[in-house]
């Protein structure tokens, strides 16, 4: 099959690079001239683990193509993608700017039938938009008498998991208003779902719509879990243990049950943000996410809020180590990264910091600027002469770290432990001064 897909950012070129390696023709698209030459030489503007080898096959093999050129791109797709940025604007709405540009050029280009996917995180109501703003261009042109389908397809990608997630999918939605479109998408999943329960279709406002609800939903699991962790700490109880009771519940289960310093990404705090903003804008008052939002800010503050109690309103001349500046392991994504407000309300007070990352540095020095932070390479490097350690991305290398290693290179043997990474009792029994969360 042939398919375009516009946008190569982290869903469009995991989607385009899972089809090709599928045996597709596929086309991906960008406007960014850069990125595209970047791509065609194997170059990825993005970490994922396992998609550089995939798009280098798939490019060597002539299956994967990069251009700049849309027309060029669809003139003989069957399907065309939409998987461009939707940022939140001020309001906290979805900013579809960029998804109805690509739909205007699709008009102008448009020869013949196509099916044009939303894979792009969008808010119900988005496809009509898309058809009007396809059709309008077509009727410029005196193209009346071409057809096309706009379907929703929404993707379900954990960032650090994102090829096994597409190649071997929980579900896929489809949300189409016809038959024709409907076949044409499960046709083209055919090959990652071999069992066809897997594969949904319904209409697609309830499509567009079930991409929000689902991130929505792990948001507030995490939120839940957060908000107990004070009551943890306050009442002598443990997180971890509350955790384990009540995720043995099969109607709750374990996943994002985890207490921490908060969600980020490019997905959770987005798609609350614009899930909230289309319950008002429908008249309703989203009571339960606003407060998953507040929730999510207050636990930074939180973490904070330990250092501070521990270390001293004032911290100048104090260094901190810092291990993990991504959002989560396995991506190099600073969006909405917990690092970035912990490290900026302790810079306020004072605070140095030498801050390791295995994957996200060059993003983070992007984000975070160079102001007191010294990055280096090895997460031991951080901590020579450092007064505090704080970890704040899981990555699995900081499990098991030697715990002698780390109290004879620090000033002091203080671990404030965001992710709830180490036993309190073993840390307490080496000589350890241990913060995490929601534990005692």
């Amino acid at each position: 099959m042939k398919l375009a897909v516009i946008g190569t950012g982290y869903v469009g070129l995991v989607t385009g690079t899972c089809f090709a390696d599928m045996g597709n023709d596929v086309w991906c698209i960008d406007i960014d001239e850069k990125k595209i030459e970047g791509l065609k030489n194997g170059v990825l503007p993005i970490y994922e683990p396992g998609l550089d080898e995939l798009v280098k096959r798939n490019y060597d093999e002539g299956r994967l193509r990069f251009t700049t050129n849309l027309k060029e791109g669809i003139a003989e797709s069957t399907y065309a993608f939409i998987a461009v940025g939707t940022p939140s604007d001020e309001d906290g709405s979805a900013d579809l700017q960029h998804v109805l540009d690509v739909a205007r050029q699709i008009g102008r280009c448009l020869e013949k039938y196509i099916v044009i996917v939303d894979k792009s995180t969008v808010p119900v109501g988005t496809a009509e938009k898309v058809r009007q703003a396809v059709r309008e261009e077509l009727d410029k042109q005196g193209k009346k008498d071409i057809s096309f389908d706009v379907v929703s397809n929404p993707e379900f990608l954990k960032e650090g998991n994102a090829v096994e997630d597409f190649i071997k999918p929980d579900r896929v939605i489809i949300g189409a208003d016809n038959a024709r479109a409907a076949d044409l998408m499960r046709d083209l999943y055919s090959t990652f779902v071999r069992k066809g329960d897997r594969v949904m279709t319904m209409d697609i406002p309830s499509a567009e719509l079930t991409k929000y609800a689902a991130n929505a939903m792990l948001a507030t699991r995490i939120s839940f879990m957060n908000e107990l962790s004070h009551l943890c700490e306050a009442s002598g109880a443990d997180i971890e243990s509350v955790r384990r009771g009540i995720g043995s519940d099969s109607r709750i289960g374990t996943a994002f049950l985890y207490a921490g310093i908060g969600y980020g990404g490019s997905c959770f705090p987005k798609d609350v943000k614009a899930l909230i903003y289309t319950l008002k804008d429908f008249g309703f008052d989203a009571k339960i996410l606003s407060a998953v939002e507040e929730v999510n800010k207050e636990q930074r503050r939180a973490f904070v809020s330990k250092v501070v109690k521990h270390m001293g309103e004032n911290l100048n001349g104090k260094t901190f180590a810092v291990w993990g500046l991504a959002f989560k392991p396995q991506t190099d994504d600073m969006r909405e990264a917990p690092a970035i407000d912990i490290i900026t309300e302790l810079r306020k007070r004072g605070a140095s910091f030498k801050a390791y990352d295995p994957i996200a540095v060059d993003n983070a020095r992007h984000i975070i600027g160079d102001e007191k932070i010294e990055y280096v390479k090895n997460n031991y490097d951080t901590l020579k002469g450092a007064d505090a350690l704080l970890l704040l991305t899981e990555w699995h290398h900081f499990r098991k770290p030697d715990f002698d290693k780390i109290k004879s290179l620090m000033k002091a043997p203080v671990i404030f432990d965001g992710r709830n990474q180490y036993e309190p009792a073993k840390m307490k029994e080496m000589g350890f001064r241990y913060y995490s969360i929601g534990r005692n």
